[in-house]
């Protein structure tokens, strides 16, 4: 495997109240995370569809069916406007009226697409179906819900790991379990690969997200997806306090969209602009690196031995 020119942008936008709207585009594809759509983040989605030379949204990506995830009157614009021609929605059943309103929906959409569009429910079944990941590669990789959890609705989030760009992100949805951060943190493509983390559960202090986690993972980026008035104080001071500790900076929508693009010949290199609320204008930014091109950019004997130690994430 060599390094690729993959041009490639995130973004978190903001919403004006509480939930989560993602996109990641990987100079091919655009996903769309979350099934989110309001009047304050549709016109950004729409320019960074254009931003990207993107026709439409390619991939819609629900890791919850949780109204702040999956709104069902969202959820019916964005499939009316932009038709997407794969739908990843949880596997779990949904217990609220909203969230059995949203399936319904998604079920009906399938019916009238046909064959049109890859509708794809994540179970564990699912997942299990997959084959194992390649370390250093440029395939997505999903990794739950490996199992229901009956207790805890937000166990049974989506999580993916998002590696067909230039650098990579890790969207964890409402996931709370200690014992899936520590499953997680011993992947190898997780521990070596991950450049942006999305914080579980909007940056909430529940148990997922440790030292010891955060350690693991290594992220350089933390985002969280919080607005200022958000009851629970999202992100909290203590996964700040943590993350400092660790040396990753964290951002949340609070203020603005975050978006982060490759820059230069995309292979490497990329930059996070915090945009002030409502506007281009940008607050801060800052340059990183891709973790997976050092490994790359290494000599092929070198790539290989770390290739062969294997890897039993599941891919998509």
């Amino acid at each position: 495997m060599s390094v690729k020119s993959k041009r490639t942008r995130f973004r978190a936008y903001q919403l004006g109240n509480a939930g989560s709207s993602f996109s990641y585009f990987d100079g091919d594809r655009f996903v769309l995370i979350e099934a989110r759509f309001n009047e304050i983040n549709a016109p950004r989605i729409r320019q960074e569809l254009s931003l990207c030379g993107a026709r439409s949204v390619h991939t819609l990506h629900i890791t919850s069916w949780d109204r702040d995830h999956c709104s069902p009157s969202q959820l019916t614009e964005i499939l009316e406007e932009f038709s997407p021609s794969r739908i990843e929605y949880p596997g779990y059943l949904p217990h609220s009226d909203s969230g059995k309103q949203s399936l319904s929906i998604i079920k009906q959409y399938k019916k009238a697409v046909r064959e049109k569009s890859k509708i794809v429910q994540v179970t564990p079944e699912y997942i299990s179906g997959l084959d194992p990941a390649e370390s250093y590669g440029y395939k997505d990789t999903l990794h739950h819900p490996k199992f229901i959890d009956e207790e805890s609705s937000n166990n049974n989030s989506t999580i993916k790991h998002f590696r067909s760009g230039c650098f990579n992100v890790l969207s964890l949805g409402d996931v709370e379990s200690p014992n899936i951060a520590a499953g997680l943190r011993r992947q190898r493509t997780i521990k070596q690969e991950v450049d942006v983390l999305i914080l579980a559960h909007h940056g909430a202090s529940n148990g997922f997200t440790t030292s010891a986690f955060i350690r693991g993972v290594r992220p350089s980026v933390a985002i969280a997806s919080a607005d200022y008035s958000n009851k629970f104080q999202h992100p909290k001071q203590e996964i700040r306090d943590l993350l400092h500790k660790n040396r990753v900076k964290i951002f949340t929508t609070k203020t603005g969209d975050v978006v982060i693009y490759s820059l230069g010949n995309h292979t490497g290199k990329y930059r996070l602009v915090n945009l002030k609320g409502g506007s281009d204008e940008v607050s801060s930014r800052y340059d990183f690196h891709a973790k997976k091109t050092s490994f790359l950019n290494n000599n092929m004997d070198t790539v290989r031995a770390r290739i062969s130690k294997g890897n039993r994430g599941p891919k998509r």
